[in-house]
């Protein structure tokens, strides 16, 4: 098993940064995949940004690139998401998740491909 706390969610106004935290406790683990997803009230959860945590590939879905930086912290089995240039249409709950081993590069933007989720966090954009 493996347990995903999510941290550092807030209210922010539109232009403003975030940055937030995934710590990953319980089974330890040499390859997965680790993501972020949203989701906003009434909408899908939507794929954020993604990393590989052996090599540290990087993926972001096109409305974020640019803006947000994935990344990961080995040593501290932590994952994080600096979030820049924020637009009310960020607002959503932030959730983390991790697959154990590897994943299709076509199938990591898949809410369904992760097996672990965390409890997700707020994150607010005001105009």
């Amino acid at each position: 098993q493996v347990q995903l706390v999510e941290s550092g969610g807030g209210l922010v106004q539109a232009g403003g940064s975030l940055r937030l935290s995934c710590a990953a406790s319980g089974r330890t683990f040499s390859s997965a995949v680790m993501g972020w997803f949203r989701q906003a009230p009434e909408k899908e959860r939507e794929f954020v940004a993604a990393i590989t945590w052996r090599g540290g590939n990087t993926y972001y879905a096109d409305s974020v690139k640019g803006r947000f930086t994935i990344s990961r912290d080995n040593a501290k089995n932590t994952m994080y998401l600096q979030m820049n240039s924020l637009k009310p249409d960020d607002t959503a709950v932030y959730y983390c998740a991790a697959h154990i081993g590897g994943l299709a590069i076509a199938a990591l933007r898949s809410p369904g491909a992760y097996d672990y989720w965390g409890q997700g966090t707020q994150v607010t954009v005001s105009s």
